[in-house]
């Protein structure tokens, strides 16, 4: 069975992982998953991730983050250009996630990058997701 979005499926195996207080979350390998989840990382919203080589083939695993209270770090993590209906922002209409509190991981000529890197570099892109 083939997948339509690959990417939808990441933040939803995140979600799900996080809402039943799951350590880690483990996902089919890719170069675009493993770039988001390096962008996740470097903002602080997963502790970490790993590439697992087994039997069953190449997956990362993802290490979810929690707050002294044991809820999780990430309040939303949301799908915002989907394979259906594409959004791409200029380099001066990125949109700020909740005017700042939060990222916007695009897709850019440059790469993979988060809305605040877009800025400094002055690209644009298609924005994948929100995350806050």
């Amino acid at each position: 069975m083939t997948m339509t979005d690959p990417v939808a499926d990441l933040l939803t195996r995140i979600r799900n992982a996080q809402s039943v207080n799951h350590h880690f979350v483990d996902m089919p390998l890719s170069n675009l998953k493993k770039r988001i989840l390096f962008i996740l990382r470097e903002e602080h919203y997963i502790r970490d991730f790993i590439i697992v080589k087994d039997d069953k083939g190449d997956r990362l695993r993802a290490f979810l983050k929690y707050d002294s209270n044991g809820g999780p770090v990430i309040a939303s993590i949301s799908r915002v250009s989907k394979p259906g209906r594409r959004v791409y922002a200029k380099a001066g209409d990125i949109p700020k996630v909740l005017d700042g509190l939060g990222i916007a991981i695009l897709t850019t000529s440059q790469g993979v990058i988060s809305d605040k890197v877009a800025r400094k570099m002055n690209v644009g892109g298609e924005i994948l997701c929100n995350v806050w």
